[in-house]
């Protein structure tokens, strides 16, 4: 299966709670800090809750 390398870029300090706990799901706790995951419906569906705040690069 292809993987994604997920990169938080922004800040999640003026975030939504939802988008935080998102991020938290997906190991993302401050700027700079990456995941590389299995790409599948449910990692689409959380990086579009907080596409504005990540980067997401084919690996």
């Amino acid at each position: 299966m292809e993987q994604v390398k997920v990169t938080l870029v922004k800040s999640l300090i003026a975030c939504k709670p939802n988008q935080k706990a998102t991020a938290a799901s997906l190991g993302l706790r401050k700027i700079g800090d990456f995941n590389i995951c299995e790409n599948s419906d449910a990692l689409k569906g959380k990086i579009t809750v907080i596409r504005h705040l990540v980067k997401v690069e084919t690996v």
